[in-house]
C-alpha cells in the first residue's frame, strides 16, 4: 500500500533506533499519516537509511522540521530536545517527544503551547498501565513509585553515574545506583528514565513520583515495575522490554508506542484514554 497523499504530515528529528524504525513504517503506508521530512546529524548516514524508501523525505535542519509538517516527532539525543520542541511549539504544531525526561525541567514549553495553539502529546513509550495511572490521578493518590532494572551496559555513561564516580560495568550483583524523585532521575539519567517522566506527568508530578534505578547483570531486558497506592485502586505492574540492538538504552517497544500514538491522532476508532 502506498503512503497516503493526504492526512497529517509528519517530520522526525533523529534517525536512530526510534526515528529510523518510525520513518520506515510511515513510508510503508499508515492511514492518515505522511512522512514529510527528517533531520539527522549525519546526512550521509541518513541518506543510506532512507535509500529504498517509496517516497524519500526531505532532510532538513532541526528547526525546519516544524516548517514542513503538522506533527513533529522528537527522536534525537536529549541535548537537542529544546531546539526541536521550541520550533514545533512556536509554529503551533503537534509535538510528540520521545525524550520525555527532557520535558520535566522545561514545563514552560507547556505554557507556551497554550499560547500558540500547539499540542504536546507524550507517548506511553516503554511503559504500561499509563491509562490506569491517569484515571487514578483523577482522584486521591497516596504514592507512585517506579523501579527500573537494566543491564549495566544500558546505564553506562549516565551523567549521574559520571558525576558520582559510579562504575556499573563491573558489578556482579544487582546494585541500586539511584534513589530519588522523577525530576532528579530525569536530570541524572536523561537517556534512561523517560518512562519515569511519562509516569510522573500522568500521575502526581515529578516531585512526588519516586524512582529506583538498578544496574542488574542478571537481567537481559529493561524492566520497570510500577506501584501506585490510590483511593480508587492499588496498582502493581511490571514490563520487561527487549533492548534495541542499535541502542541498549532504548526498548524495541518505544518506536512502536510512538507509532500507536500517531495512529491515534487520525484513527476513526481510538482505544484507551
Amino acid at each position: 500500500m502506498a503512503a497516503p497523499q493526504g492526512g497529517l504530515s509528519v517530520a522526525i528529528g533523529g534517525l536512530g533506533a526510534i526515528g529510523a524504525h518510525l520513518a520506515s513504517t510511515l513510508d510503508g503506508g499508515v492511514q492518515g499519516l505522511r512522512l514529510a521530512a527528517v533531520a539527522a546529524r549525519d546526512h550521509d548516514k541518513a541518506r543510506r537509511t532512507l535509500a529504498g524508501f517509496r517516497s524519500v523525505p526531505e532532510i532538513v535542519p532541526l528547526p525546519a522540521l516544524a516548517e514542513v509538517a503538522d506533527i513533529v516527532v522528537e527522536a534525537a539525543p536529549a541535548a537537542v530536545f529544546e531546539a526541536i520542541a521550541t520550533a514545533a511549539i512556536e509554529r503551533g504544531r503537534i509535538f510528540v517527544p520521545s525524550s520525555v525526561g527532557a520535558l520535566l525541567p522545561r514545563m514552560h514549553l507547556v505554557e507556551r503551547a497554550r499560547r500558540t495553539g500547539a499540542r504536546i502529546i507524550v507517548p506511553t513509550g516503554a511503559l504500561l498501565g499509563l491509562d490506569a495511572v491517569r484515571a487514578a490521578a483523577e482522584g486521591d493518590v497516596a504514592s507512585v513509585t517506579i523501579e527500573t532494572r537494566k543491564p549495566p551496559r544500558g546505564l553506562e555513561g549516565a551523567p549521574y553515574l559520571v558525576e558520582n564516580g559510579i562504575e556499573v560495568l563491573g558489578v556482579t550483583a544487582a546494585t541500586l545506583v539511584f534513589k530519588g524523585n522523577a525530576f532528579d532521575a530525569a536530570r541524572g539519567f536523561p537517556a534512561n528514565v523517560n518512562v519515569a517522566a511519562a509516569l510522573a506527568l500522568a500521575g502526581i508530578g515529578p516531585e512526588r513520583t519516586m524512582v529506583e534505578i538498578w544496574a542488574d547483570p542478571a537481567v537481559t531486558r529493561n524492566t520497570h515495575t510500577i506501584r501506585v497506592e490510590a483511593a480508587a485502586a492499588r496498582l502493581t505492574m511490571t514490563i520487561e522490554n527487549v533492548p534495541s540492538e542499535e541502542n541498549p538504552r532504548t526498548g524495541k517497544i518505544t518506536p512502536l508506542s510512538i507509532l500507536a500514538c500517531l495512529r491515534g491522532l487520525t484513527s476513526t476508532l481510538k482505544v484507551g484514554t
